[in-house]
């Protein structure tokens, strides 16, 4: 089976793999398909490195007070016949002596089971609340932007003033001030794609903010040379007759390979 072709499938069971959940013969068969295929195996490592800091984040949670007090009462229970046998019995050496020390096994076995039931509570919450986090973990990756182009705006003096990126899985331009200038009350600055031929191509006006997102599509950014800022009046000019003010900063636009 080529899980490559199935994306979801081969991400579930990928992160079923690390999490341990996948066992038996699902998880032989996982095995041999990740020696067998690259992307399975990466899969699998993905997911595997994505998980190996939640042990870090996992906060000590600590037993109910109940759970204490049955380990207690086991264990006071047992020392009182003991100790109730010890005086109605005369010490024998022998065989006999090392039968009543089963009272002690049993006193033993009776707290290990009670130590036993308190750890797979414990596990039971503590998979639970691991559970949560990489649910809360896989919702952060899923947020996580994916830049695929970025272009440093610089002056004249190739002085960097605006940083931009695109973000194609949410369709957005972020431009990140990183100079120190900033425009009169009275005009605004306005966002322009230089294409190869033809005139620039508007792209949006700007704000004042220092982080700034503009609405795009990846056409807008595709077969992009370069990016260009121009002044302009308050509210910026029509697309189609190009700046009228001067160009403050420009730069190449980046394709990002990974």
């Amino acid at each position: 089976m080529q899980l490559n072709q199935h994306p979801e499938l081969l991400d579930k069971l990928a992160a079923s793999y690390a999490l341990g959940t996948l066992r038996g013969g699902a998880r032989r068969r996982f095995e041999a398909l990740a020696r067998e295929q690259a992307p399975v195996r990466a899969a699998a490592l993905i997911w595997q490195a994505r998980l190996g800091s939640v042990a870090e984040l996992q906060a000590q949670a600590a037993p109910a007070p109940a759970v204490w007090t049955r380990i207690d009462n086991l264990v006071r229970a047992d020392q009182e016949q003991q100790t109730m046998q010890n005086a109605r019995q005369p010490a024998v050496a022998g065989p006999v002596a090392w039968l009543r020390s089963l009272a002690l096994w049993r006193s033993a076995t009776a707290v290990g089971a009670a130590v036993a039931v308190f750890a797979v509570v414990l596990g039971v919450n503590q998979r639970d609340q691991l559970g949560s986090q990489i649910a809360s973990l896989r919702t952060q990756l899923q947020a996580t932007p994916q830049i695929e182009y970025v272009a440093v705006l610089a002056d004249g003096k190739a002085d960097p003033s605006m940083l931009v990126t695109f973000d194609a899985k949410n369709q957005t331009l972020l431009l990140q001030r990183v100079g120190g200038y900033q425009e009169a009350s009275d005009k605004s600055l306005q966002l322009w794609a230089l294409l190869p031929s033809g005139g620039p191509r508007s792209l949006g006006v700007l704000g004042s903010d220092k982080l700034l997102r503009l609405t795009a599509g990846e056409s807008d950014v595709r077969e992009v040379p370069a990016l260009a800022i121009s002044l302009e009046p308050k509210g910026g000019v029509p697309s189609a007759g190009g700046p009228t003010g001067p160009v403050l900063f420009k730069g190449a636009l980046i394709q990002k390979v990974l």
